[in-house]
């Protein structure tokens, strides 16, 4: 029995290490396009703060740990798939035989239409590649433009600041996190950071790009400027381009069943580019967190071993530190058809609370400035938990949600 993974990722590495040890007696072999030990993308800010070097990065530390479970890595991309023949194309040329196949290819960075931005200057902050480029250019004092103030925006802001940069970021849209915090909350932290001395300017798009003596950007408000560096950090997407023509059915990611299985039987598909079930909605969702590629690539691995294993579906949340102001959201932060929420501000001290019912379930909420026992938000919407005659006070004051969750879920008597 072949088993091939495409993506060396925590999804993959994951799903590698899970077949291992079920010891299903076939060969395991792990793709993946770069040079480098398999790594982790979140720790690239810690990177970019000083806080670890590079091999802090990776996945496992032990240099022969893939080895000794049998793994064989194998540093190549794929090109193309013939799910008929059970075949993988790589871009060097050969092809590798499967008999299960995984795909965790993860996703890119996306860079948008923009005269001048793939010249010198411009750079990613995904990859470690990325991350060398932009430590050469970087001192303190050096002005740079981080193009994006989303999750992932705000967590390279934080290694740009602890490096002594001088930073502005730009965002097309009204707020920032917008993916992930409401209009209130999503200006409390671009206050925040004002007042950390970092200019964030909304509603703001660069138009040009040049480089002539030194980068020069024109931005839409008429204004210019000269950084040192440029951080593109928009968005990203699903890495799955070299599966068309495959017959594997997608959407905005490959689709998949609660066994993280495509509709090709043998063919599975974990983390940032997989479609995976939605707690909250009950549909499909790209969720590219780490925590759900990892659990993922679990279940996946077990299926692929023969050993039945169902996914119970993945929670939307994210725990954001910018520049020391910690916001989360989780589930359906954005409220439920046909529910109601409760809201608590205290823009003095930048605490925010806001929480999503649907009757009496507490389905999703998103918070700034709030760390004490936040996990009980996530316990009571995980849970299900009908909050009976807890509702009512949570809806006079949201921040109660820790009583809630002992009054709502521990045993009477």
């Amino acid at each position: 029995m072949k088993h091939v993974i495409l993506g060396a990722g925590p999804g993959g590495v994951i799903a590698a290490e899970t077949l291992s040890k079920q010891g299903h007696g076939g060969a395991i072999t792990l793709v993946g396009d770069e040079p480098e030990p398999p790594y982790s993308r979140m720790a690239i800010p810690y990177l970019l703060s000083d806080i670890i070097d590079e091999s802090g990065t990776y996945l496992r530390k032990n240099p022969d740990h893939y080895e000794k479970l049998g793994i064989d890595r194998l540093q190549a991309r794929a090109s193309g798939i013939d799910t008929k023949k059970g075949r993988v194309a790589l871009d060097n040329g050969k092809e590798l035989p499967y008999d299960r196949l995984l795909i965790a290819t993860g996703s890119s960075a996306t860079t948008p239409p923009i005269e001048g931005l793939d010249g010198p200057g411009v750079h990613h902050c995904w990859t470690l590649e990325d991350t060398r480029h932009i430590l050469k250019s970087i001192e303190p004092g050096s002005e740079v433009l981080l193009m994006g103030a989303g999750f992932v925006a705000c967590i390279i802001l934080n290694g740009l600041v602890k490096r002594g940069a001088k930073v502005t970021a730009i965002v097309r849209g009204p707020r920032m996190v917008r993916s992930m915090m409401t209009e209130t909350a999503g200006g409390m932290i671009k206050r925040w950071c004002g007042e950390k001395g970092i200019r964030v300017l909304t509603e703001t798009n660069a138009t040009r790009v040049t480089h002539d003596g030194g980068l020069k950007v024109d931005l839409d408000n008429s204004e210019t400027m000269n950084p040192a560096l440029i951080i593109v950090a928009v968005g990203v997407k699903p890495n799955m381009d070299f599966i068309d023509g495959s017959g594997i059915e997608t959407d905005y990611g490959i689709l998949v069943d609660n066994h993280m299985q495509t509709n090709i039987e043998g063919i599975f598909a974990t983390g940032d580019v997989a479609q995976g079930l939605d707690f909250s909605s009950g549909g499909r969702s790209v969720h590219a967190i780490q925590p759900t590629a990892s659990e993922h690539g679990r279940i996946a691995a077990l299926n692929m071993a023969g050993v039945p294993a169902t996914y119970k579906g993945s929670l939307l949340m994210n725990v954001l530190d910018t520049v020391g102001l910690i916001a989360t959201s989780f589930g359906q932060w954005q409220g439920a058809k046909g529910g109601d929420h409760a809201e608590a501000v205290d823009e003095d001290h930048y605490k925010y609370l806001r929480l999503e019912f649907e009757e009496d379930r507490l389905v999703g909420a998103c918070s700034v400035g709030i760390t004490q026992h936040v996990g009980a938000v996530r316990g009571l919407i995980q849970s299900r938990t009908r909050l009976g005659h807890w509702k009512k006070r949570l809806v006079q004051d949201p921040t109660r949600f820790m009583e809630a969750y002992l009054g709502s879920t521990q045993p009477v008597g």
